[in-house]
This record gives C-alpha cells, sequence and structure tokens, in this order.
C-alpha cells in the first residue's frame, strides 16, 4: 500500500515523477495551496456540491451521480482564465462507457469558478503541474464538480468506466466533503494492470495527483456506513492538458 508521507512541494514533485503519482493528507495540501492564496470562501466553496445538478449521459447507462463542468486557460506564468461553456469530450480510446460523444454539463457556479478557494486551487496546480512540465506554455484546464451517492440498495460508483486514464497531462483529485460513506478507495495501477497504491480520500482536501499518460487510476464503490441516512462523496477533479496558444 503507498501512503503518503509528509509532503513538500520538492517532495511531490519527485513522486509524481518517479513513480507517475502521489498522495497528499489534508493539512499538507491546504497548506501548499494556501500558501499562494488562502481558502477564503472555503465553506461555499463546499458548500457548492449541494447544487449540482444529475449527471444525465450516465443516468442513461443506468446510474447515477451529480457533477458541474468549468473550462479555464492557463499560461506558465499567467493567471488562469476562465473560458466559455463548452462540452466535456474524450475518445473512447479514454472512457469506453461515454468517449466520442459531447457531454454538455451544467456549469460551475459563476461566484464559485471565480472564487479565492478555485482560484488558489488553480494557480497550485499551474504551478506544480508547470513545474513538472517547465517546455509547456500554454494549458487547458477543466474542472469537474462530482458528487457521488450511495443508498442501501445501490452503490455508488466514483469511477464507473473503471480503471482508467482521462487522456489529459494531469490530475488533480481532490476531497471536499464525504458524509456516511464507507470505502472509495482511490486506486493507482500501472499501464499492465499492477496495483501501484491506494489511499482512501478521507478528509478535506486529501488529494491525488496524478500524472496521466504514465497510470492508470479509479475509486472502489462507495456504501453507506448507515442505510438509513443519506451518504454523499464529493470531490474536485481538475485536469491540465497541453495546448496550443489562442
Amino acid at each position: 500500500m503507498n501512503v503518503p508521507q509528509a509532503a513538500t512541494e520538492t517532495s511531490l514533485h519527485d513522486q509524481v515523477r518517479d513513480e507517475g503519482f502521489a498522495f497528499v493528507h489534508g493539512p499538507e495540501m491546504r497548506a501548499l495551496v494556501e500558501h499562494l492564496a488562502p481558502l477564503a470562501d472555503w465553506e461555499a466553496f463546499a458548500a457548492s456540491w449541494n447544487a449540482l445538478e444529475p449527471d444525465t449521459y450516465l443516468a442513461a447507462t443506468g446510474r447515477f451521480r451529480r457533477r458541474r463542468h468549468a473550462t479555464f486557460a492557463a499560461s506558465r506564468f499567467g493567471h488562469v482564465e476562465p473560458r466559455p461553456h463548452q462540452a466535456h469530450y474524450q475518445t473512447l480510446a479514454y472512457n469506453t462507457l461515454q468517449g466520442d460523444i459531447e457531454r454538455w454539463f451544467e456549469p460551475v457556479l459563476p461566484e464559485i469558478a471565480t472564487g479565492a478557494t478555485m482560484g488558489a486551487i488553480l494557480d497550485f496546480c499551474r504551478d506544480f503541474f508547470g513545474g513538472l512540465s517547465p517546455d509547456v506554455a500554454h494549458w487547458h484546464v477543466e474542472v469537474h464538480q462530482f458528487r457521488i451517492e450511495a443508498t442501501a440498495g445501490a452503490a455508488g460508483e466514483p469511477t464507473p468506466e473503471g480503471s482508467h486514464r482521462d487522456g489529459v497531462d494531469y490530475v488533480l483529485v481532490l476531497l471536499v466533503d464525504r458524509e456516511n460513506i464507507a470505502s472509495g478507495t482511490t486506486t493507482i495501477h500501472g499501464p499492465d494492470g499492477r496495483a501501484l497504491g491506494e489511499f482512501t480520500l478521507a478528509q478535506p482536501l486529501d488529494a491525488a495527483l496524478i500524472h496521466d499518460p504514465r497510470v492508470f487510476h479509479g475509486v472502489t464503490p462507495v456504501t453507506p456506513l448507515d442505510p438509513a441516512k443519506a451518504s454523499h462523496r464529493d470531490v474536485l477533479v481538475v485536469t491540465f492538458r497541453a495546448a496550443d496558444p489562442g
């Protein structure tokens, strides 16, 4: 089992460069992000997961989750700027469940997309991923808010497509909240299927940093601890892909 050690940006760079991934405990992740800017609107940021909309594309396959989506552009030394709302697209090579279709999700609420917490997280990603790929001048950035719900009769599936790659360069998976949830372990595998590490995102800001071309990632299904109560697992996923300028 791969368990995160005390993290510095340098040690995390080394882990991602050497192993293709790193796990970070929430307090250490918060310190790294707040080194750039305070998470001044964290409570409103976390509460925005209560306003996510159903993923109608996934419902068509007999599964269920809630989400919102936003797109940004980043440059090596510049601000991370919001882009006009657009579709999320993956090829079948990366998403056998829903590939080769344009999926239009409800946008991240404007006050959340441009708020202090989102800005700090995106700035951290720009600096961290940019440090791993210093030759990349421009990035296409996508942000996904996910809520997975579980009931006594139906486990929630954070990654219904199974262990996968996203077809990008880098991925941040950041836990925002989990309520009455068992399991939901993030797993990392090599291209040959060999298990490389696992870590349960359990506390706010627990995170996984992933070099997508090198490793596959997935999350085990979640079930309610108390079947009589509501349960959810809220995560923010941020992806960075090298982009042409313009």
